[in-house]
């Protein structure tokens, strides 16, 4: 469920207490200095997807601050930025970026850090726990207050996998909303660990945003008979064994993985093909099955009929509910 936090219907006087406020109960004690003489309204939006909260987050010109004074209560958490409106420049571990629209930059709760944004701004921020994050401390300090750039190359794909997530959180169920939490997480240790030289394809958090990436292939390609594990191991530069290996993370095989998909979407498809006049060959060649017969006998042992069984089921039930 979204919390909304907003100034708007404040007097302007009143605005910079209660966005302190705000900031502070979202993120981690911090100290924001206003620099409007009359503030603009803020605003705050929160969904939670397990212990990962996402914000969207809009306010006029400011000075945020993590001092030395507030490190002392000890909360770990990190802080990844996509800036969307407004250019953020931050500090940390000795470093200043420029953080653009486009860009995200990550910040670490435990150490010292400032941002300064000089204009009005809107950004989607990720808080976590420090201990979601499975990289080594010495790569993470490596890389707060830097400007990943969600344009091109492996910054990208987090820059895209995040912002997504971001625009899906209201409506995933809880379960699903904290798998997809913990696949973003892998792909941005993924990537820490790509831009330290770190790149180990055993890791837990490789294998995973690496089963992320295989599953999409091969949902984008299920209609080609032709799919198979060779091909798409080597489309992945991979080996077969060690594509073998991934699906046994989820103890299954990948054939098995595949077949369930095709049968899912051919399941779906049969009414409607029903409606339209079409046979159950052609929905079974639309997803890859070459043999008619083999995809009876599949169908059947998964779902208990056959597939010409399910579509009479189906139209005998839309019957039901016209009359």
């Amino acid at each position: 469920m979204s919390v909304v936090l907003s100034t708007a219907s404040l007097p302007a006087a009143e605005r910079g207490e209660r966005w302190h406020h705000a900031v502070s109960r979202t993120f981690i004690p911090l100290d924001v200095q206003l620099l409007e003489d009359a503030p603009s309204p803020g605003r705050i939006v929160t969904e939670k997807l397990g212990s990962l909260q996402v914000a969207q987050v809009q306010a006029g010109p400011q000075v945020v601050t993590r001092s030395r004074r507030l490190v002392r209560d000890g909360k770990q958490f990190l802080i990844l930025t996509l800036q969307q409106r407004g250019t953020a420049l931050k500090e940390q571990d000795g470093r200043q970026a420029l953080i653009e629209p486009g860009d995200f930059s990550l910040s670490d709760s435990s150490r010292l850090f400032r941002k300064r944004v000089q204009s009005r701004f809107c950004f989607t921020s990720f808080h976590f726990p420090r201990e979601d994050l499975r990289v080594r401390d010495e790569d993470l300090r490596a890389l707060t207050a830097t400007a990943f750039s969600g344009r091109d190359g492996g910054a990208a794909l987090v820059a895209t996998y995040f912002a997504r997530l971001a625009r899906e959180a209201g409506s995933l169920d809880a379960l699903v909303g904290r798998q997809f939490a913990a696949t973003a997480l892998d792909l941005l240790a993924l990537l820490i660990n790509d831009r330290r030289g770190r790149f180990a394809p055993q890791a837990p958090e490789t294998a995973a945003a690496t089963l992320v990436r295989v599953k999409d292939h091969i949902l984008r390609h299920l209609s080609d008979p032709e799919l198979s594990p060779p091909g798409i191991a080597a489309a992945h530069f991979m080996s077969v064994r060690y594509l073998h290996k991934l699906f046994q993370l989820e103890g299954a095989t990948v054939g098995e993985w595949i077949r369930t998909q095709r049968l899912e979407r051919c399941r779906q498809d049969l009414l409607r093909a029903a409606a339209l006049g079409q046979g159950v060959a052609t929905v079974a060649r639309r997803w890859g099955f070459v043999s008619p017969s083999h995809f009876s006998r599949a169908f059947r042992a998964v779902y208990g009929v056959t597939p010409r069984e399910w579509q009479t089921q189906g139209l005998s039930g839309a019957g039901h509910k016209h009359r």
